[in-house]
């Protein structure tokens, strides 16, 4: 199989390929895995991922900067069907709109908009921003094949200060307790877009990876 990694320009690349090919391994898959620029290349792959760090906008903003790419993700994505993974910003991307500075039209698969968190602990003392480190993974078992092996409670890596706010609860497939409920996971039909890095999140992230790979929706 193909499997184009997008390049929006955010950086950290390097670890997802590492931890896809590593996936792979494990997964007994066959797979072609490549940092793909070229548009063309994304509207053919059979499954394609999008990684993100950084400010919603500038995500969007490196997307629209390569020809035709908005458009061949469309393409691959919502016509063509394949699997599809969104991680961070690149999950963040998937909603129909960001917040982070200024209002960037996200890609509008998934419900709500990205919005400044305001997390509260205790006595409403406010919590650190950015969400940086461990959090488990609340959601109900056998919900979504991607999450095959994986337990509530298992623990991924989080590192951001907006989440989503007004989504379809039946697309938020996990969530985090951060001074509430944060979504962790979004996803419908063949797309599934995780806010923690799942590149760094060990053995669940590698487990969630391998899924997708198989994964056949």
């Amino acid at each position: 199989m193909r499997v184009a990694v997008v390049d929006p320009g955010s950086g950290n690349l390097a670890s997802v390929l590492r931890a896809l090919h590593r996936a792979a391994r494990d997964a007994g898959v066959e797979a072609s895995i490549q940092v793909e620029t070229d548009a063309e290349a994304v509207s053919r792959a059979d499954a394609v991922v999008l990684p993100g760090q950084g400010a919603f906008a500038a995500c969007r903003h490196g997307l629209d900067a390569m020809p035709g790419m908005v458009e061949a993700v469309q393409e691959a994505a919502i016509r063509r069907a394949v699997p599809f993974l969104g991680i961070c910003v690149g999950m963040q991307l998937m909603v129909e709109r960001g917040l982070e500075h200024g209002l960037t039209p996200g890609l509008g698969w998934i419900g709500g908009e990205m919005a400044a968190m305001d997390p509260r602990g205790a006595g409403g003392i406010p919590l650190p921003l950015p969400q940086m480190g461990w959090n488990a993974l609340c959601f109900a078992p056998g919900s979504h094949p991607l999450l095959d092996g994986v337990q509530p409670g298992d623990h991924a890596y989080f590192v951001h200060s907006y989440a989503l706010a007004g989504g379809r609860p039946e697309e938020v497939l996990a969530t985090a307790d951060y001074g509430g409920p944060v979504a962790a996971i979004i996803g419908r039909d063949n797309l599934f877009g995780t806010q923690f890095h799942v590149e760094k999140s060990q053995h669940t992230g590698l487990r969630m990876l391998a899924n997708f790979l198989r994964w056949r929706p």
